[in-house]
């Protein structure tokens, strides 16, 4: 894994309660999946931060060495990895999601 890009995530992930490494922007999302955790997550009312991964081939590869996950997006959320669209879209469902937030002192909307 190429240390700085490695560094970097670790950096991210430590300075951001919530955050999505995604293709695209939050506000222009250049995949369907990436564009569904950000809804959820805007559903949510949660503050998070996007990370674009196309601008930037090193950390594409390192995000998926360093979660040893093969897809993107990837959400995390007080430094924990939880999981890419299909798995955020399960705990969505199931009210999980807005569980760990809460456990994680993070505020989300009102249900």
């Amino acid at each position: 894994m190429h240390a700085p890009a490695h560094d970097r995530i670790a950096a991210e992930i430590k300075a951001n309660p919530v955050i999505l490494f995604m293709k695209g922007t939050p506000e222009y999302p250049m995949c369907g999946f990436s564009g569904a955790v950000v809804q959820i997550l805007n559903q949510l009312g949660v503050p998070f931060k996007g990370v674009n991964i196309l601008d930037d081939d090193d950390l594409r590869q390192a995000i998926k060495d360093y979660s040893s996950w093969p897809t993107l997006p990837q959400l995390y959320i007080g430094g924990e990895f939880v999981g890419g669209c299909d798995i955020v879209r399960e705990i969505f469902a199931s009210g999980e999601l807005r569980q760990l937030l809460a456990d994680k002192n993070i505020a989300t909307r009102a249900a």
